[in-house]
């Protein structure tokens, strides 16, 4: 059963940096002492590889592609099949970096270590761009997610959705520190919708951000800037989303998580879900905060049945914000 509304082009993720995310369970996570884990998984992740999971649990086509290395792809492959996602991705020499997640059952809380990856030039991400660029058309919502691998100028977002924005295409950015700000800074296109968190978003400002004021005072400085669509995630607080005309804060009550690991980039594909159906922002808030939501109760990059996210979704409380 798809989420869908009417049919719609695939949507196309773009992971450079990709990871295959080591969860170990533990009861309770305590620094310098031995510790017995209660259960381990891996998973095929980083942020676009999340989010192109979760879309395609909703029943968007979707299209993977990036960078990844051919001695431990396997995982990856794995998942495409398992989800029907088109695999795009790049292969180069070598091994796509692992992700060690602590989940604390205790604290209720995750603890990441990310390991060193590949190593990437500016031919690698020519031949990306290019394959890109083959799969877009006009209105076709692309996301770049996640870091950068080593080799990789901090402008090298800023390049591509450059050239995805002269394709018609509408970016969604999910990055953080340089080369979110190198994006942000560009004198060509900037993305249509970025997501950053508080912590991010204070990064990229230069200053704290305390209040929902603050927030909204910075968010509505990048849409003066070209982004026509913010939205500053908030944890368990949900999120505030802005656009031209109107600006929201939508929440859920609290639930009990499973997870949190990838709760982000589930409200990711939330927006480009609602994207996808033509939605106005109010959609896109219910749809990110419902799909942020039903992501808890799952382990991995993971989303329940299209209807169990629907009914969370007409749940979703909205606020306006001046």
């Amino acid at each position: 059963m798809s989420g869908q509304l009417k049919p719609a082009g695939p949507v196309v993720t773009v992971t450079l940096n990709p990871a295959i995310d080591q969860t170990i369970t533990v009861e309770a996570l305590k620094p310098g002492s031995v510790h017995r884990a209660k259960a381990v998984c891996h998973n095929a992740g980083g942020k676009g590889v999340n989010v192109a999971s979760c879309l395609a649990d909703w029943g968007t086509p979707v299209i993977a592609a990036g960078l990844l290395g051919t001695a431990n792809a396997a995982p990856f492959e794995a998942l495409f099949q398992a989800k029907g996602i088109a695999d795009a991705f790049l292969r180069l020499p070598g091994e796509t970096r692992v992700n060690i997640k602590i989940a604390d059952l205790a604290a209720n809380d995750t603890t990441d270590i990310n390991l060193p990856g590949l190593s990437a030039d500016a031919s690698a991400v020519s031949r990306v761009r290019e394959t890109v660029l083959e799969l877009v058309e006009p209105g076709t919502p692309v996301l770049l997610a996640g870091s950068l691998p080593e080799g990789l100028p901090a402008d090298a977002y800023a390049a591509l959705t450059a050239d995805l924005a002269a394709a018609g295409a509408r970016v969604v950015l999910d990055s953080s520190g340089a080369p979110l700000a190198a994006a942000l800074a560009s004198t060509a296109a900037l993305p249509h919708c970025i997501k950053p968190n508080r912590h991010e978003l204070e990064d990229w400002a230069g200053r704290p951000l305390p209040t929902d004021a603050d927030l909204l005072d910075a968010a509505r400085g990048l849409r003066r800037r070209g982004v026509s669509v913010v939205v500053v995630s908030l944890g368990a607080d949900g999120a505030l989303f802005v656009d031209g005309t109107r600006a929201l804060h939508g929440r859920l009550p609290p639930v009990q998580a499973l997870s949190t690991v990838g709760a982000g980039d589930a409200m990711v594909a939330g927006l480009i879900a609602a994207f996808q159906q033509d939605g106005g922002l109010e959609d896109v808030a219910r749809l990110s905060v419902a799909f942020a939501a039903a992501k808890l109760g799952c382990f991995g990059p993971n989303l329940p049945d299209p209807a169990t996210v629907r009914s969370l979704a007409a749940q979703v409380t909205l606020t306006g914000l001046g």
